[in-house]
């Protein structure tokens, strides 16, 4: 009986001295938690030599120690619960999975990642280092008109470029009709997809065209066409100069696409017209210098560049007159 009514009066002892709250700390006493915490103390019991009694009387304070925490949790100690922005985190968490899906699977030109596509700043289009980067280019002359050019196209040393060489005359065919000749030209393929179809190249994001070369000081034109069969014919083109220095030193030149005029049949068009960098489908080399002899260009790699510098849009002017659909 002294047991049970001793653990009794340590349980009304517990529960009397709950522990108080922040606010409360500033109204009472020190003494009443000095009272609270003398009372609970136990008689010491010397080591190994702990009675059954007082591990029993410990069990049971810890006990009912767990059950006065749990009667003391106020409201402003509990974690706050909100529907409404645990809704909003699960939206913007599946919004972010579905843009790396989007972002990730989008393919983009040529079949690549779109985000990669777009974080480049240089792209190679064409290199030449094997007989399959030749395939993709056709050479061509005067005497398709019955003129005496020649022109040809080899791997260079080590094939690690494209040479293009020959002999351009200015003898004019005789046939009567024809009175100028002498041109020669390297002009690439038309990429062709599945059954035959014209794709074009996108270069919408770069506004520079970037070439590493080495000639021999001729003067060479740089001719681009367009994949717009329906509004345009064939003759047309935009183009513009590229000045070789001649010597043994690889020179890199770098062309605005703002800077091509647009032609038509060779001559320079009155009206011009701004060129559709997502619709390219090939580019050309033209020597036409009107000196009769050897050439020769070699060419390592052809792309394109974005150049932060150049902020020219188009470098020619209209007026209502030439082009009068631009201005209205």
């Amino acid at each position: 009986m002294a047991l049970v009514h001793k653990l009794l009066n340590g349980i009304y002892i517990l529960r009397k001295c709950q522990k108080p709250s922040f606010a409360s700390h500033l109204f009472l006493d020190t003494r009443f938690a000095d009272y609270c915490s003398s009372s609970l103390q136990k008689p010491m019991v010397a080591p190994n030599k702990a009675s059954p009694q007082r591990k029993t009387e410990e069990g049971l304070q810890g006990h009912h120690q767990g059950e006065v925490a749990l009667d003391i949790t106020s409201p402003d100690e509990k974690p706050e619960v909100s529907f409404d922005k645990a809704i909003q985190d699960e939206i913007k968490d599946h919004l972010r999975r579905l843009k790396d899906d989007f972002v990730n699977r989008w393919i983009g030109p040529e079949g690549r990642p779109l985000h990669e596509v777009l974080l480049e700043q240089a792209k190679v289009v064409w290199q030449f280092r094997g007989k399959e980067d030749l395939d993709r280019w056709i050479v061509t002359s005067d005497k398709t008109i019955g003129g005496r050019s020649d022109v040809f196209l080899k791997m260079g040393k080590n094939n690690r470029s494209a040479l293009l060489y020959g002999n351009l005359s200015t003898e004019a065919p005789q046939d009567g009709e024809s009175g100028r000749s002498g041109y020669c030209a390297m002009i690439s393929r038309i990429p062709r997809g599945p059954f035959e179809r014209k794709r074009s190249y996108d270069w919408s994001q770069f506004n520079t065209l970037y070439l590493r070369v080495r000639g021999d000081g001729r003067p060479w034109m740089v001719n681009i066409r367009e994949d717009t069969d329906i509004i345009q014919r064939k003759n047309q083109m935009y183009s513009y100069f590229m000045f070789t220095r001649g010597g043994p030193y690889w020179q890199e030149v770098k062309i605005p696409f703002s800077k091509f005029f647009f032609s038509n049949q060779g001559r320079i068009r009155d009206a011009q017209f701004k060129l559709l960098l997502d619709k390219i489908s090939s580019i050309g080399f033209t020597l036409a210098d009107k000196v009769d002899g050897p050439f020769f260009l070699e060419i390592d790699f052809i792309g394109v560049y974005t150049d932060p510098a150049h902020t020219e849009e188009f470098a020619y002017e209209n007026s209502p007159d030439l082009n009068p659909k631009l201005f209205k």
